[in-house]
């Protein structure tokens, strides 16, 4: 009678036993992963967690990790928690929480690299130093060298500030010197720039002197545009249709030559009623935009002044 009625509670207890024997983690007094082992569980831990849909698939993998893995990376054996994991897999799992997700995918795959190195044949020191000798064999080391003679200089100068005026002002000298030099600089390089515009500024008479000095020139500057455009000479072809447009109307007498006149004071000569007045203004600031200014120069626009050179009435346009 006693022994029908424990049969039950002894299979119930074996059945029991045999579902918590199933799904118990690998505890850390297991044997030691091998480094391919623990690279593969990281893969498929990795590969569950980069799909949103995987939550229980990713918790069922950790749930195989024990608290503390241990994995025998040659020479030494590493020992890696998986608390934190463990943590943000359940709040993915459970509250859905997607930052825990992306948090654990990203020390997973840092992990990941990790152990990878642990593959890696060690180098050897002789290949260490021939390594270190070949990069400052480098061109970008060969010039490298110590303290020179101004760097002795600028320290010396600081020790004698130093001394003087103790180590508290050198900060402060040390930004006056900072902004004198910035304020050098500034001065350099607003001089260059006014050399260059004057520089420019003379250039520009002397090229547009020599082939325009009558109203009958308009077919040369044509011609030269032309010529510049077949060459992929887009600036000056640009440049020469501008002329043409200016030579066109003088020859139209809307006014008499002077080639002291800027583009803006060519634009006034015309009168408000003039039909032309739109198309030299567009002719003029695809001109000056070009030529002054750092506009693009390419074949649509010296097309567009072609066309607006066509609606001042140039034939040959």
């Amino acid at each position: 009678m006693t022994g029908s009625r424990s049969g039950p509670w002894l299979r119930a207890l074996v059945s029991v036993l045999a579902v918590a024997g199933a799904h118990t983690p690998i505890g850390a007094s297991d044997s030691p992963l091998p480094v391919a082992a623990y690279i593969a569980r990281l893969d498929a831990l990795a590969s569950a967690l980069e799909d949103p849909g995987t939550a229980a698939r990713a918790a069922a993998l950790v749930h195989e990790l024990p608290d503390i893995l241990s994995v025998e990376g040659s020479p030494r054996r590493f020992e890696i928690p998986i608390t934190l994991i463990r943590r943000d897999v359940h709040a993915w799992e459970t509250a859905h929480d997607e930052a825990a997700r992306r948090r654990v995918l990203r020390q997973v795959r840092t992990m990941r690299t990790e152990a990878a190195r642990f593959e890696e044949p060690a180098i050897a020191p002789s290949a260490e130093r021939a390594l270190l000798t070949g990069i400052l064999d480098g061109r970008e080391f060969r010039d490298a060298h110590g303290p020179t003679w101004i760097d002795r200089l600028r320290q010396r100068a600081f020790e004698l500030i130093a001394s003087l005026f103790g180590r508290s002002a050198i900060p402060t000298i040390g930004r006056v010197l900072v902004y004198g030099l910035m304020a050098m600089a500034a001065v350099v390089a607003a001089l260059a720039a006014l050399r260059f515009i004057r520089r420019n500024g003379a250039a520009e008479p002397i090229r547009l002197g020599a082939p325009a000095g009558s109203p009958a020139d308009w077919p040369f500057w044509l011609s030269e545009a032309q010529a510049a455009a077949a060459g992929g000479r887009w600036r000056d072809a640009i440049h020469f249709t501008y002329w043409c447009s200016i030579t066109f109307l003088e020859k139209t007498r809307a006014w008499r030559p002077d080639r002291a006149r800027t583009p803006r004071e060519y634009l006034r000569l015309l009168p408000s009623s003039s039909d032309d007045g739109a198309a030299l203004l567009a002719l003029t600031r695809r001109f000056e935009l070009v030529w002054y200014g750092q506009a693009n120069a390419d074949a649509e626009a010296f097309t567009e002044s072609i066309a607006h050179l066509k609606k001042l009435g140039c034939p040959a346009a």
